[in-house]
Parts: C-alpha cells; sequence; structure tokens
C-alpha cells in the first residue's frame, strides 16, 4: 500500500466511529470472526482498544489482526486501530456456502395478516352467533336504547 492510498484511507476513517473493541480477552476467535465479517461488508473499519484491560499494545494487537485476516493496518493512534481489507465477492460467496443458506425456520417465513376490527368481529360472530356486535352507529340510536329522549 503506497503512502498516497493509506492518506486517502485515513482521511475516510476520520469520520467512522470504532464499531469493534479489544478488552481483557484480547483476540479471540470469535472477535476475529466478527472483524473478518465486517471487513468484507464495510472494508474499512475502526478497533478500540481498551488501554488499561488490553493484554498487549494496541500496535501488537494491529500486527496480529492484519496478519490473521490479510488485512492492512492503515494506522494506529492511541487505542484506535484502522484496518483496511478490499473485498473479494469469491471469497464472501465461498463463505456463505460454507456457513449454509440457513435454518428451515428462516427460509419459512411465516406470514402474518393483520387483522381488524370489523374481521376480527365477523370471525367472532361466525364462531357464536349469539356474539352480536350492538354497538349503535349513531349518537340518536344510543340515546333511544338507553331510554334517553
Amino acid at each position: 500500500m503506497t503512502s498516497k492510498e493509506r492518506a486517502a484511507l485515513r482521511a475516510k476513517a476520520n469520520s467512522l466511529e470504532a464499531i469493534i473493541q479489544i478488552g481483557k480477552e484480547g483476540i479471540s476467535e470469535n472477535l476475529i470472526m466478527q472483524i473478518d465479517d465486517t471487513l468484507d461488508v464495510r472494508e474499512l473499519i475502526k478497533v478500540r482498544v481498551h488501554l488499561e484491560t488490553a493484554p498487549k499494545a494496541p500496535k501488537e494487537l494491529a500486527s496480529d489482526l492484519a496478519a490473521q485476516l490479510g488485512a492492512d493496518v492503515v494506522q494506529v493512534i492511541g487505542g484506535i486501530i484502522v484496518l483496511y481489507r478490499e473485498a473479494d465477492p469469491n471469497r464472501i460467496a465461498e463463505k456463505k456456502k460454507k456457513r449454509g443458506s440457513g435454518s428451515a425456520k428462516a427460509k419459512a417465513k411465516k406470514k402474518v395478516k393483520i387483522k381488524g376490527m370489523r374481521q376480527r368481529q365477523k370471525e367472532k360472530e361466525a364462531k357464536n352467533p349469539y356474539a352480536k356486535y350492538d354497538r349503535p352507529r349513531y349518537k340518536g340510536d344510543r340515546d333511544k336504547k338507553q331510554g334517553r329522549s
């Protein structure tokens, strides 16, 4: 990566928020998978290192992450690491195949139909013919039913 490319990536990363954090656990398998998936989607990410609890210095963590993920370290400032990896459509497709297309529950989405008050009342009346909904339609009808003049 040339210095001009690195400078352009630093400029883009300036407005980004750190979306991944490294704490006392350090670099774990779950963290690697999470960063790998995020790099596939975003290409450029910021990682925050909690300086008080992290087992290593941010520069060491950055070099470890870059080696394991095949990414480039754009910069390390304080507790912030900026990583870049160009998205490879072939690798993403291969990962999707490996993980599978999801469970059967995810495939068969449940169709939900929201019913209105009238529809619910019709169904209620169909089950029980004595459950007639006798709400008055007009204000005058209400007064007649209640014996008012």
